[in-house]
């Protein structure tokens, strides 16, 4: 009985695959062309070696996305960034303040 155990165990060692990463620069080229339709799902996967339903999800994301890049004014991404921008300038010039201040008094001090 205990063979049985090490030797399922050794097989699901085997089959477990590591999973695939891919760059959202590559994920957009994918979907782009397979939005441009100049060639099927199909031939994309093959000629990329990625499954044919990644390639459809990858062209939907693109095909639901675009229109972002055409928008005006900040999203909210943007937004937040300029805020937490701010709020680190806003603490490095109090920072700045209180080392001068510092210095100033550990002179005075004679330190």
């Amino acid at each position: 009985m205990n063979e049985r155990v090490k030797e399922r165990e050794r097989t699901d060692n085997k089959m477990r695959a590591k999973r695939r990463r891919f760059d959202p620069g590559f994920k957009a080229k994918i979907g782009l062309e397979a939005l441009k339709g100049m060639k099927t799902v199909a031939e994309i996967a093959r000629e990329y070696q990625v499954h044919p339903n990644q390639v459809s999800q990858w062209k939907s994301e693109v095909g639901q996305r675009l229109p972002e890049v055409f928008e005006s004014g900040l999203t909210v991404e943007a937004q937040e960034k300029d805020k937490e921008i701010e709020r680190l300038e806003r603490k490095v010039g109090q920072l700045t303040m209180e080392l001068d201040w510092l210095k100033k008094k550990s002179k005075q001090l004679g330190l």
